[in-house]
């Protein structure tokens, strides 16, 4: 039962540790006459684009940060596939600890190009200071009471986009 609503993702973390990050599911497992999954968009459920809106579906991760895998702010954990395909420069992002919520993310999110990401992702790890936190953490409060870009689903990343 609670495998319907809680899911494991394996993601990579600080110094490039895997770990797994807990999230509620907001996709349903539809897959095609070959057994893969059909693409994001169709298999998101109405709950699940509200959760996601609301970022109420990365509350599970505050396990993640008593465990010690990630903290509330740093640049969002990616999936291990990526990772052969980060820069040396991009590979920075993974000198701190991942968070829930980070600079890219109170930057635009979703509707940010990797490219972009990744430049915000190393800005604040240049730049990170407590004061540079809390900004992060009341722009993510701000973010989920109103509008925003960012709300649509990520695309891949491929080492190009």
């Amino acid at each position: 039962m609670l495998s319907r609503i809680i899911f494991l993702q394996e993601r990579i973390g600080y110094q490039n540790q895997p770990f797994y990050i807990i999230k509620l599911k907001t996709m349903r497992d539809l897959r095609d006459e070959q057994g893969n999954l059909l693409p994001d968009k169709q298999r998101v459920t109405t709950i699940g684009k509200f959760l996601r809106k609301t970022s109420l579906d990365e509350l599970p991760q505050l396990i993640n940060i008593l465990k010690g895998d990630m903290r509330l702010v740093g640049p969002r954990p990616l999936l291990p596939e990526y990772l052969p395909l980060y820069t040396p420069q991009q590979l920075k992002r993974h000198s701190v600890k991942p968070g829930i919520t980070g600079w890219a993310q109170v930057n635009g999110r979703n509707s940010l190009t990797w490219q972009q990401k990744f430049e915000l992702d190393l800005w604040y790890v240049e730049n990170r200071s407590f004061r540079l936190d809390l900004k992060i953490l009341w722009l993510t409060f701000l973010n989920i009471f109103r509008k925003r870009d960012g709300d649509e689903l990520a695309e891949k990343f491929n080492g190009k986009n």
